[in-house]
């Protein structure tokens, strides 16, 4: 028999603030976190604005040893992950640690050790022997384990933009189907640097305006590109029935997951947006709900001018009428986009929005256009009684994921 899968903690490193109720205010404030890139000179650069963390000491989380045994990606994940555990009272010395998993995972790893390397390399001939533990993409996931001596599933997917929302999907399975039960999951990336930005900007990708309020603004009819931004946000999932046996608090409850593939370009969704729609018709199913009983929409939103007219398609395929009923938001309209992390910041946005009633503002976007005409939250946030959530996250290749949450009742 499946399980049920709740949430019974959250972890957040956002460049609105460094845990999840300070990432929860920035967002009903509605203030775009963009501001000047400051960790590389950009001033020779199109791209001037990031959505960067501030005020983050990794030794606020971490003795110094495990700091420098890690890049910033992983930092994040350690830090939000740590605010996660302890807001879910897990205690590892009760469990059996082959029971507890974690798949935190990161679209891209350390650029920054590329970059450090490569230099290093052409200078002296030489690389660091940490080089390459630095900079692989499951190291977040593995450091979690390591710290907390959790040893049970330890995978990082990796599908770019939807990592985090695929990492929380099979961590769901995961408990759903007993294979655990408790998972560390989420999403992180730190890839505001050269290469990172400069990457992004060769595709045309993200956004050169240089107005911190308007650079992001999905949906709106100027959007131009997205604003890069980076951070962490982890959740801790568990059975239902393990969760009551320990006395944990249970903030909302995971009941669907959908995965699918456009199979159709390697930076384009589907035109149509059948891919990312079947995505999401498959959570529907396995929620076991309607159209109608979706209350909000956390969109990928990214601000480009491909993904928001497509993500639209999508949504009314999924919907047909019943979109016009439901609330709509970006949450990179003030936190630009986290890459890797998307998916995790934007499920905890979810549970918080169902935990308050309320949809915040898609900041910065103030007029649509012609096939994009659904209730996409501009100009004002929205108190709503929410029983569903839905978040999407799309990932170039055409990898697609939909989570829905829901409002928990025993």
């Amino acid at each position: 028999m499946a399980n049920r899968v709740v949430v019974t903690g959250m972890g957040a490193i956002t460049p609105l603030g460094n845990s999840v109720e300070a990432f929860w205010e920035g967002l009903k404030k509605g203030k775009a976190a963009t501001a000047p890139i400051t960790k590389f000179d950009a001033s020779n650069s199109k791209v001037k604005l990031a959505c960067e963390v501030k005020d983050f000491d990794p030794q606020n989380y971490m003795d110094f040893k495990t700091m420098k045994r890690m890049e910033p990606f992983a930092h994040f994940a350690l830090a939000a992950a740590k605010e996660a555990i302890e807001q879910s009272g897990l205690n590892m010395e009760n469990e059996d640690p082959y029971r507890v998993g974690v798949i935190v995972s990161s679209g891209i790893g350390s650029m920054q050790a590329h970059e450090r390397e490569q230099v290093r390399f052409e200078k002296a001939g030489k690389i660091a022997p940490m080089y390459i533990p630095l900079m692989i993409a499951n190291m977040a996931s593995a450091n979690i384990a390591i710290q907390y001596g959790m040893k049970g599933i330890n995978t990082c997917v990796v599908t770019a933009c939807a990592t985090g929302a695929h990492s929380i999907g099979d961590a769901f399975k995961a408990v759903k189907y007993g294979d655990a039960d408790v998972m560390i999951t989420g999403g992180c990336e730190a890839a505001v640097c050269k290469t990172g930005v400069q990457g992004f900007a060769a595709l045309t990708a993200l956004s050169t305006n240089e107005d911190p309020e308007t650079a992001s603004r999905p949906f709106d009819k100027d959007r131009d590109g997205f604003v890069i931004g980076e951070g962490s946000g982890v959740l801790v999932i568990e059975s239902y029935e393990h969760a009551k046996a320990r006395g944990a608090n249970i903030l909302a409850e995971v009941v669907g997951y959908g995965a699918t593939c456009d199979a159709y370009h390697i930076t384009s969704p589907a035109e149509d947006g059948s891919g990312a729609g079947m995505a999401m018709i498959i959570a529907m199913k396995e929620a076991g709900i309607k159209p109608s009983q979706i209350d909000y929409i956390n969109a990928h939103g990214t601000s480009t001018h491909h993904n928001d007219l497509f993500e639209t398609r999508a949504m009314k395929y999924a919907f047909k009428e019943d979109i016009r009923n439901i609330s709509i938001n970006s949450t990179k309209s003030m936190i630009g986009h986290v890459l890797g992390g998307a998916g995790g910041v934007e499920l905890i946005t979810c549970v918080k929005a169902i935990q308050d009633g309320f949809v915040h503002v898609t900041a910065g976007s103030k007029e649509s256009e012609g096939e994009m005409d659904l209730d996409y939250t501009f100009i004002e946030p929205k108190n709503r009684n929410i029983v569903y959530a839905m978040t999407n996250n799309l990932g170039f290749g055409g990898h697609n994921a939909s989570l829905i949450v829901k409002k928990f009742e025993e």
